[in-house]
């Protein structure tokens, strides 16, 4: 859990400092929108791993689903946000299924959970 919630900050961490720097640091109004969506999303899903963790049981295995997504999706757009090639804008929706498959996991794992 602690491995998990550690990583979670970090990923909130790297969000926000994406996000600033896309607010301020870049012209380029594409490059904005995508350091900005990478953003938000990252950080929504950085705040799901706390919740999963505190669910715990079968929500464990949320936790690295939606890291995985946030490191595909927001990872993918926070490139292409710093100028890195155009294609790696036909892997971001695979960070998007992640995003899906953890939130099924976590819907699964609130629904049999054990009170």
């Amino acid at each position: 859990m602690r491995t998990w919630t550690t990583l979670a900050a970090l990923a909130g961490l790297a969000c926000v400092a994406f996000g600033a720097f896309g607010a301020h640091g870049v012209a380029d109004p594409k490059a904005q929108g995508w350091l900005r969506t990478g953003a938000e999303y990252g950080m929504v899903h950085a705040l799901a791993v706390f919740a999963a963790t505190w669910i715990g049981g079968k929500a464990r295995f949320v936790a690295p689903v939606f890291l995985l997504g946030v490191v595909i999706f927001a990872g993918s757009l926070f490139a292409m946000g710093l100028g890195g090639p155009r294609w790696l804008g036909a892997v971001t929706p695979l960070g998007g299924l992640s995003f899906m498959a953890g939130w099924a996991l976590l819907a699964w794992g609130a629904a049999t959970r054990q009170t």
